[in-house]
């Protein structure tokens, strides 16, 4: 693979917040490859976790990533409002004049079972979880230029391949986008964009407990991915070596019910 593959290339890469994120290590993977960076980040919603976020976090990122990449913008955006995706495009194409790879990264999670279910849970993680996505693919698809390859990376979960009980809202919004997936590979073919989906399973990104942690190795050696690994398999999917390959879900790697535990919007 070309060090420097992805040269002249811009990537939007939505949930790059915290250092120690998915989102962060999918952004300096791209910019390593030579890509050129327009990146979201929403400190709100990682307050409120239990991992947290430092003050001045997603500026440190941002800064980070400028001495990694040849060009970086970033803008704090909250995916959960109709119009952001339409914004955040407006912007990103204002800065670089083209997007030729979006990365949807950025999730909303919430802990609740069945019989703690409400409409407004359930809102609030389709607003972000899907609403968001979809509508950033649509506004991908209709500003790709034409003969240049295009590139869509979902980052799924494991909720089609495990149970994930306690999580209801975050399930049935997440594995919409496995079936947004096969569709919009089929519908996007011929512009030139793959289309894929990567499902990193649980992910040391700071909220793994040393209790936890033991539980999953225990049921598998590779039970728990890391965000670089996650970041390269982006990568590769972002570039030209794999350009036969759309419409697939791929899982980091198998985990059993290590599939049960969230990993936040990274």
């Amino acid at each position: 693979m070309n060090n420097r593959e992805l040269n002249g290339r811009t990537a939007l890469v939505t949930g790059v917040t915290r250092r120690a994120g998915i989102g962060a290590a999918i952004a300096r993977e791209l910019g390593r490859a030579g890509a050129r960076l327009f990146v979201t980040f929403f400190r709100h919603y990682d307050r409120q976790q239990a991992w947290g976020i430092e003050p001045n976090e997603p500026e440190s990122l941002l800064s980070e990533l400028r001495s990694i990449a040849d060009d970086v913008a970033g803008t704090e955006m909250d995916l959960s409002q109709p119009g952001s995706p339409a914004e955040l495009f407006r912007q990103a194409l204002q800065r670089f004049g083209c997007i030729d790879i979006l990365v949807n990264n950025a999730a909303h999670w919430e802990a609740g079972g069945i019989s703690d279910v409400r409409a407004d849970q359930l809102d609030r993680h389709y607003a972000v979880n899907v609403r968001a996505a979809v509508l950033l693919c649509a506004e991908f698809a209709r500003n790709k230029k034409r003969n240049t390859p295009g590139r869509i990376i979902n980052i799924t979960s494991g909720q089609n391949y495990n149970p994930m009980p306690g999580q209801i809202a975050y399930v049935v919004t997440k594995s919409a986008l496995d079936a947004l997936t096969l569709t919009l590979s089929s519908e996007l073919a011929e512009c030139g964009i793959t289309v894929n989906a990567v499902d990193p399973g649980p992910t040391d990104t700071g909220w793994i407990s040393d209790e936890l942690r033991s539980k999953l190795l225990r049921e598998s050696p590779d039970g728990i991915s890391s965000p670089e690994g996650i970041g390269r398999l982006v990568r590769l999917l972002a570039g030209d070596d794999v350009a036969s390959i759309t419409g697939q879900v791929i899982r980091a790697q198998a985990a059993g019910t290590a599939a049960l535990f969230p990993k936040g919007n990274g």
